[in-house]
């Protein structure tokens, strides 16, 4: 995955900042990743309703807590919940703590709706993995939405919760 991610960024042209790490697993893990890219890292969830037929990666706000029912609302779907690991391992190509929107480059069948919590769109820098609990990087938001997801041909959701 981390080699996708970087051979994207070099083919888009866009440019990133980024700092290798100890390993950062939860948000209280990126506070000091924040201050070293001088931005806030965003929270990516790996989300699916029960059957595991509906997948979602949600990119929210590192300080928003997750509630299930406001995301489930805003998106009109019925209940959503974290996906297992081994799903997220085979689909989106990270583990626990490493998920990142580059992921989508390995969904070539779409299965994998992008959802933007209205705050990360306003934000001019997105702080993100590069795909391991080692690597983290700084992009321009705008690069992410205008370059990056047409690139991955997925055409993001945004919702304000």
């Amino acid at each position: 995955m981390q080699e996708k991610t970087y051979q994207a960024l070099e083919a888009l042209k866009i440019p990133f900042e980024r700092v290798d790490t100890d390993e950062a697993i939860t948000m209280d893990d990126c506070i000091q990743i924040d201050d070293k890219l001088d931005m806030k890292m965003v929270k990516t969830l790996f989300l699916c309703n029960r059957q595991q037929t509906a997948f979602f990666l949600f990119i929210t706000t590192g300080d928003k807590p997750f509630r299930s029912k406001d995301f489930s609302s805003a998106l009109k779907v019925s209940r959503i919940s974290f996906a297992p690991a081994e799903l997220m391992l085979e689909m989106l190509g990270t583990k626990i703590g490493a998920a990142t929107v580059f992921s989508v480059l390995l969904d070539v069948e779409r299965d994998i709706q992008v959802v933007f919590d209205k705050e990360v769109t306003e934000e001019k820098w997105y702080g993100c993995s590069d795909g391991t609990t080692t690597g983290y990087m700084k992009v321009e938001t705008e690069q992410i939405l205008n370059k990056f997801m047409p690139y991955a041909k997925h055409k993001p959701i945004i919702i304000d919760i």
